[in-house]
């Protein structure tokens, strides 16, 4: 089943700026989608578009267009990891997580015990369960982004989007989040995520969209799409892919 689909998608910002010119996606239920571009290649844009920030007609989730969403019903089909985010107040972790619930509450509702037991086990799930009653303002770089993908965890949507989830961590915390989501895809999440590196994207990524200065250069299987041809077209420098020991590597 189709889980999003973009159909000749354009967006121009009041600026009169043309920041994407027809972009056409079939995202597929249950895969893994890069979006790989460099900076100011529309990612941004296309990530809130698809996240309903900005009007469109051209997005279908669900097979539903995406304008006919409510808040709530959207929350419980599309949840979203920022690259970051900025504490205002020393909530918990566990508070924090709990805001992953907000689609399910009812209106000045408060979060139920089952909610706080999926709060938690969201924490669990990215290896900070013991840090539950800590506050937020405590938390490393690495920490933070593993909260906020608990939050999203909490959440149960459907989809999963994540803006750059990577680009900040040290290797460690590189390779926590690259296990946590493979382990949501292998539990069916479809999961879509910007990002400029290339050997990212192809470890985690089951289909690749190239974007280039606002249009779509190509989209497929990562094994189709990611070539030294494609990649030296995208980043306009010379790139390889190659395999070794069964391993692709990218340079």
């Amino acid at each position: 089943m189709t889980a999003l689909k973009v159909d000749n998608l354009s967006y121009t910002y009041p600026t009169g700026t043309k920041a994407l010119c027809n972009i056409t996606l079939d995202i597929q239920e249950q895969s893994t989608v890069a979006l790989l571009g460099s900076n100011g290649a529309g990612k941004s844009t296309l990530m809130d578009l698809l996240l309903g920030w900005k009007p469109s007609a051209n997005i279908l989730l669900f097979d539903k267009p995406l304008k006919e969403y409510g808040r709530k019903e959207l929350g419980r089909f599309i949840a979203l990891v920022p690259q970051s985010e900025h504490y205002n107040f020393s909530f918990t972790l566990l508070e924090y997580t709990l805001f992953g619930r907000a689609p399910y509450l009812a209106e000045m509702g408060s979060p139920s015990d089952e909610d706080v037991h999926l709060a938690y086990e969201a924490l669990e799930t990215v290896g900070l369960a013991s840090y539950a009653h800590r506050s937020v303002t405590t938390l490393s770089g690495g920490e933070s982004q593993l909260v906020l993908i608990a939050r999203a965890i909490a959440q149960q949507s459907k989809v999963l989007l994540l803006d750059e989830p990577t680009s900040s961590l040290d290797p460690a915390n590189r390779r926590k989040v690259i296990d946590i989501l493979q382990a949501l895809h292998a539990q069916g999440k479809t999961i879509i995520f910007t990002t400029h590196d290339a050997p990212f994207a192809y470890e985690l990524a089951t289909h690749v969209a190239m974007l280039k200065k606002g249009s779509l250069l190509c989209f497929g299987t990562k094994e189709r799409v990611v070539t030294s041809e494609m990649l030296t077209t995208l980043y306009e420098t010379d790139m390889t892919v190659c395999s070794v020991g069964g391993r692709t590597l990218i340079y």
